[in-house]
């Protein structure tokens, strides 16, 4: 069976990662061939070592969709795979009109929750133009794929909802991680009280609201820090919030850093505000070393770990709550590692990439066979 897999770039992303996870544990008699249009390519060493094919369009600009169109169909008429996945915006609306074209089989990809409230409420002016006629184009090639896969039954169905999809295409398959290679999460000798986040430096991973709790941390626990892994457009408004609190010498800015997710094993708690997000892979590797957790309630969250069981939930972008789960994390430390334990077990249970593989490998089949 020949799979090709397209995706906007190959840079440090959830969906980029998920993808590398989940071919890489695929049948030997699986052909699969990954294709990106733009230039980044963080990951391009992760995918080579997983001796797949790859194909770069290597666009220049941010959309190029004739350009892109013309070169995925001279692929696919090349290549004749029997299966396309499509992951991430861009891609989604080039492949759409490339395997319509050339009557290749798609298969449509969830990865976030693009048209949620909070996400709207971002947009303003131009921008919010610019939003809906993102969406217009979204819904009026969405009945182009086969089927569709998600990576949570929330996105799924709120997808469905804003592009008129029949549930009954979309089918719920979680992202995974390889659980052997997460040791087990000991609690690091450290005089300082380290919290820990990691995501793309975006509003909506819920850092104003992270910020502001922490200062209000740092007044009655001043041996405490706070590192955030990621890079992004929202680094500058982030530091003038912690020069505005004087938390300089306490906040960390630490950047992209390969592997990030094993900084947790130096950390004390793994905190998660994001207003709205994706099926998180981070959450479930946070789960999978048994480190501590805070996370928001957003329901994409709850799908991952169990309320007030396996993580601390604060209510979404409320700040005294936020400060209340990370003074509780601190003050009754002992039974939040418990916590941390109970969040591994069920990761491991429920999150293994081979038993995820297999659910992805299996649905392919079915869909390729399927006239």
């Amino acid at each position: 069976m020949k799979v090709l897999f397209t995706i906007d770039s190959l840079q440090q992303g959830g969906a980029e990662q998920s993808i590398a996870h989940t071919i890489k544990y695929f049948s030997k008699d699986i052909e699969v061939t990954v294709l990106y249009f733009y230039p980044k390519s963080d990951l391009i060493k992760t995918y080579e070592e997983l001796g797949c094919n790859i194909i770069s369009l290597n666009l220049q600009g941010k959309y190029q969709w004739r350009k892109a169109i013309r070169g995925l169909m001279k692929v696919l008429k090349q290549l004749k795979p029997d299966i396309v996945v499509t992951s991430l915006y861009r891609s989604n609306i080039i492949s759409r009109v490339a395997c319509r074209l050339t009557r290749t089989k798609l298969i449509g990809t969830f990865v976030d929750d693009s048209y949620n409230i909070e996400r709207r409420r971002t947009f303003k002016g131009v921008g919010l133009l610019k939003y809906q006629y993102t969406w217009f184009l979204d819904r009026i090639t969405s009945f182009i794929p086969y089927a569709w896969i998600s990576n949570s039954k929330c996105i799924g169905e709120n997808n469905a909802k804003k592009l008129g999809i029949p549930l009954s295409k979309i089918k719920v398959i979680y992202r995974g991680r390889n659980s052997a290679t997460f040791t087990e999460w000991k609690m690091p000798e450290l005089t300082t009280f380290k919290f820990v986040t990691i995501g793309r430096l975006y509003e909506k991973k819920g850092y104003p609201e992270l910020i502001e709790s922490f200062s209000n941390i740092v007044k009655l626990y001043p041996q405490v820090q706070l590192v955030i892994y990621g890079e992004g457009f929202y680094r500058k408004e982030m530091e003038k919030q912690i020069s505005f609190y004087q938390l300089e010498d306490k906040i960390i800015l630490a950047g992209n850093v390969p592997n990030a997710w094993m900084k947790l094993y130096e950390s004390h708690c793994f905190v998660f505000p994001s207003r709205f997000e994706g099926f998180s892979g981070a959450l479930v590797e946070a789960m999978m070393t048994g480190i501590p957790i805070i996370s928001s309630d957003i329901p994409m969250n709850l799908e991952a770990v169990e309320y007030q069981q396996t993580a601390l939930v604060h209510q979404l972008k409320n700040v005294k709550d936020l400060t209340d789960k990370m003074r509780e994390m601190i003050s009754n430390y002992p039974s939040m590692i418990q916590m941390g334990l109970r969040a591994r077990k069920l990761a491991i249970d429920k999150f293994d990439i081979k038993n995820i593989a297999i659910q992805y490998e299996g649905m392919l089949r079915q869909f390729v066979n399927e006239k």
